[in-house]
């Protein structure tokens, strides 16, 4: 997660803690880049989800706070997982809490709603007998 100087230590642990439980809730890898593009910002999210170690099974917030853009974008396993549409309502939630100035927690929310949406649920098997 780059980040530079743009975040305290506390919150740094939050992000770090959103990026866990997503990661707990979803079984996929959760990846957050603040900072500006050096081009278009959907080519240059899609260019650094491809550089992570398992891009098939990750998700990458990409945020340019300067240039008010928001980008998800998801590896081919991943987006099995994460609809666009949820990624979309993740993305305006994290776009009104940067609206009213809260970087940080708009990011920790939205990472959160991401792992919530792309939760694996438990599998049971119907075929199995019942043990009494």
């Amino acid at each position: 997660m780059p980040a530079g100087d743009a975040f305290t230590p506390d919150q740094l642990y939050d992000l770090e803690r959103a990026v866990r439980h997503a990661e707990s809730a979803s079984s996929l890898h959760f990846s957050v880049y603040v900072g500006g593009a050096d081009s278009e910002t959907r080519p240059f999210a899609l260019e650094l989800l491809n550089e992570l170690d398992d891009p098939d099974n990750s998700v990458l917030v990409y945020v340019d706070p300067a240039g008010r853009r928001v980008e998800i974008v998801t590896g081919s396993n991943a987006r099995r997982q994460l609809s666009d549409h949820a990624a979309g309502l993740a993305a305006l939630t994290m776009q009104t809490s940067f609206a009213a100035g809260d970087l940080t927690g708009g990011l920790v929310t939205g990472v959160q709603q991401l792992g919530d949406h792309a939760h694996q649920a438990t599998m049971l098997h119907a075929n199995e007998p019942h043990k009494q």
